[in-house]
């Protein structure tokens, strides 16, 4: 009789600290190496508070105002499609008839829009990072105009290097980042004792949530960050990573992770600076 082969995470808990649903990419890809996503957001989007300026943008869009429409988050796209039907109909066709391109920040992002109709024309090979975005950005055309639609948390690398290689960006807040409800109880028992083995860190806002509200881990748990921002932010607050993806989405987070356990004498993580 052949043996049932052992998968790396067997029996493993892992803590997937953001909206999720049942048949994610991540849940899925756990799930295939044995482990079980135990799935709590520590944080969550909200729209702005006012979507003025952002429908305003949109109708630019529509127009052919913009030459450029800029993602960099996953959570940015449901938000362009709810309020593209608010204003001018559907997000696809909004683009087309502006005759606008799109770039993506990495795959993520653009798996997000193409799973509302939206191919990117920009998605930039290695690290999904804002400066990657920048370097990879063509030079400027007519109408050489940007709609950047962020977060509220945002860092300015994006419209600071666009603006320094000859953009005109509209840098417009397209959502809010907020602390989700707090973890139940019994997540923060298995977190504390260890029984939650490792977290799929996914940015620096759910790193300075999981910090604030599960504290430190035992020495064994093992965090794995989404990229350079995160584990930036893992180093400030003191929380050692196993690693971080190589391609920044749930799924290589998830290789990541599988990784650190089954490599016997992992190398060095790099440092944030160096994955800059």
């Amino acid at each position: 009789m052949t043996a049932t082969p052992v998968r790396p995470l067997s029996g493993w808990r892992v803590l997937v600290p953001r909206p999720t649903a049942g048949r994610s990419p991540a849940v899925v890809a756990l799930a295939a190496a044995g482990a079980e996503a135990v799935v709590v957001p520590l944080i969550e989007t909200v729209p702005p508070e006012d979507p003025t300026e952002l429908d305003d943008a949109l109708l630019a869009l529509e127009s052919g105002w913009f030459g450029w429409l800029v993602v960099t988050s996953a959570a940015a796209v449901p938000v362009l499609v709810d309020r593209a039907q608010e204003s001018a109909g559907s997000l696809p066709q909004l683009l087309a008839d502006g005759h606008v391109r799109v770039a993506a920040i990495g795959p993520g992002t653009a798996r997000a829009l193409r799973e509302v109709g939206v191919e990117p024309d920009l998605v930039p090979q290695g690290r999904s990072t804002s400066r990657g975005l920048v370097e990879a950005f063509p030079a400027p055309t007519e109408p050489a105009r940007v709609l950047f639609p962020r977060g509220d948390l945002a860092a300015t690398t994006v419209v600071d290097g666009l603006q320094e290689r000859g953009w005109d960006v509209a840098d417009v807040v397209a959502y809010r980042t907020v602390p989700a409800a707090p973890p139940p109880a019994d997540v923060r028992e298995a977190w504390t004792d260890g029984t939650i083995r490792a977290a799929l860190l996914t940015s620096a806002s759910t790193v300075r949530e999981l910090a604030s509200r599960l504290g430190t881990p035992p020495t064994t748990t093992l965090m794995i960050g989404i990229g350079p921002s995160t584990a930036a932010e893992a180093a400030r607050l003191g929380l050692p990573l196993a690693g971080i993806a190589t391609e920044q989405t749930m799924l290589g987070m998830v290789d990541a992770l599988t990784r650190a356990v089954t490599t016997v004498l992992p190398a060095p993580i790099p440092s944030p600076e160096e994955l800059r």
